[in-house]
């Protein structure tokens, strides 16, 4: 079991780099046991996520040392005080600089999770530039406005231009031997020290 990459040591928290294909935290079974949760606990034994990302998604990920810091990034995450940036590689060129995405996302299988817009879910807003563009492919920034399971890979999906690598809503996954989803950016006004934190992580993609 190797290591996870601290980018960043706070009081109460740490901002952690979460590889591709880790779990946040365990699932069932011994198979499942590992993850980046358990992982930070062998050295700091009260850790808790702050908040989640897939497991195929890499980047920038809050973990809680105490409780007080804990609820505090918590509550920022609830009332959408951290502003999120990811960057990913999708099928095909879209048309224009940015745009922006709303639809209502509800869970309809359980084994593996999946993610659609339908009427009865809840909202999903999201926004994205782009920053490249090839002959067959474009490199988006993505900026989630709320936090839904699979929001951005459901909404590029739906789009007509899913993620490369996703072995869930792309059926040509296979051209990559990863999901090419990287949260690169967090930035918000610490809780607890008063301070402005800007995060960065650089995509390995």
């Amino acid at each position: 079991m190797t290591s996870i990459h601290i980018l960043r040591e706070f009081q109460g928290y740490l901002a952690v780099e979460k590889p591709s294909g880790l779990l946040c935290q365990p699932g069932r079974g011994e198979a499942l046991r590992d993850s980046v949760l358990q992982r930070i606990r062998s050295l700091h034994p009260g850790a808790e996520l702050v908040h989640r990302l897939d497991r195929d998604t890499s980047g920038l990920l809050l973990v809680a040392l105490e409780a007080q810091a804990h609820r505090a990034l918590s509550g920022l995450f609830q009332h959408r005080m951290i502003r999120k940036t990811y960057e990913s590689l999708c099928h095909g060129i879209l048309e224009g600089q940015s745009g922006f995405i709303a639809s209502p996302l509800a869970k309809y299988q359980d084994r593996p999770p999946l993610y659609r817009s339908h009427p009865e879910g809840r909202m999903a807003l999201t926004a994205w530039t782009c920053l490249d563009r090839r002959q067959d492919y474009s490199r988006l920034a993505l900026f989630p406005l709320t936090g839904r399971s699979h929001q951005l890979r459901v909404h590029l999906s739906e789009l007509g231009h899913p993620i490369m690598g996703d072995p869930l809503y792309n059926p040509e996954w296979h051209l990559s031997d990863r999901l090419l989803l990287h949260a690169t950016r967090l930035s918000f006004d610490c809780p607890i020290s008063g301070c402005q934190v800007d995060l960065r992580s650089p995509t390995p993609f």
